[in-house]
């Protein structure tokens, strides 16, 4: 084998490995944010405790990806495509580490509040509420990263679209459990982390979002610099 041919090889093995352990955070992503609603919806503190433990292993591979990439960058010097496909990692990597973050929080509210289901306002409702979120959230998550994988700027370009109704859903939410808490004071506390929760979910559609235009700038070299669809009109909330 020619040094060139080992050099081709070797290049080719470090992006095989990239693209292997993002995406193994993409599963992992999905099942975070899949577990922290299932643990919220019954209650159920262990499985919200293997989400939040499993968020350890998302930061490592978003490190590892991340320094491969930059090491990538560094010994081969890729150009045009290669070099988008290379920084595209590194992005998406840190949009699924930041979903891990959100299922993860989710995950400590449902610790923080457990027992506190029996409340006496429309809570089940509310939680069903949140069930549909996540439903549409990871519909965008997993059809984004199928974008990723084809290469496909048309899907990607419909993940974006649809921003709006995941947005749209949060912000009937939050006025509905605003509602709640204005209607009873007992009902602030439950519904405070309740209303954390729905935005962490809408946040998820908002770093499928960002993948989307991360696969559009990989496969086109162009980044979008028109604004996205956005019909979230709540106030700001940070994302804890």
């Amino acid at each position: 084998m020619t040094e060139k041919n080992h050099t081709v090889r070797a290049y080719d093995e470090e992006l095989i490995r990239l693209s292997a352990e993002l995406a193994e955070m993409g599963g992992m992503a999905e099942s975070m944010v899949a577990d922290s609603l299932t643990a919220l919806s019954r209650m159920d503190t262990k499985l919200a405790q293997r989400v939040i433990a499993t968020d350890a292993r998302m930061d490592f591979l978003q490190r590892d990806i991340e320094e491969r990439a930059i090491r990538v960058i560094v010994k081969r010097q890729p150009m045009a495509l290669d070099l988008r496909e290379v920084v595209g990692c590194m992005r998406i990597s840190a949009d699924l580490e930041r979903v891990g973050d959100l299922a993860k929080n989710i995950s400590k509210r449902v610790v923080a509040i457990s027992g506190g289901l029996g409340t006496n306002f429309g809570a089940k409702k509310v939680i069903i509420g949140l069930e549909h979120l996540s439903s549409i959230a990871l519909e965008q998550l997993k059809a984004v990263l199928d974008a990723y994988r084809e290469r496909s700027v048309t899907a990607a370009a419909i993940v974006r679209e649809r921003d709006d109704e995941i947005d749209a859903l949060y912000t009937s939410l939050f006025r509905e459990l605003l509602t709640y808490m204005m209607e009873d004071p007992r009902n602030i506390t439950f519904c405070t982390h309740l209303l954390f929760c729905a935005k962490n979910l809408e946040r998820v559609g908002d770093h499928a979002t960002n993948i989307a235009e991360t696969v559009h700038y990989v496969v086109t070299g162009q980044q979008l610099v028109d604004d996205r669809p956005k019909g979230d009109s709540t106030a700001v909330m940070p994302e804890g």
